[in-house]
């Protein structure tokens, strides 16, 4: 039962991967939103920057992990 459970917290496929970074980057925006509010001037420009910007790291690293897996399982089953 505990392992149906962990399938769903495991991303299968890029259209899943595209959804979560989407998630992400909403999160981020708003997050930069916010520092420009708290921050105004360059200093909160940076930080909505910066908040964009891993967003961006972390969906390259979320695709390539992907390509990763799934060349690793071909590797393992040829058939």
């Amino acid at each position: 039962m505990l392992r149906k459970i962990a399938r769903l917290f495991v991303i299968k496929t890029r259209v899943e991967a595209y959804l979560i970074i989407f998630a992400l980057a909403v999160g981020a925006m708003e997050r930069g939103k916010g520092y420009l509010g708290e921050y105004p001037g360059t200093g909160g420009w940076l930080l909505f920057w910066a908040c964009s910007g891993s967003v961006m790291l972390a969906g390259a690293k979320i695709l390539d992990a992907l390509r990763y897996e799934r060349e690793r399982s071909a590797s393992v089953d040829p058939a």
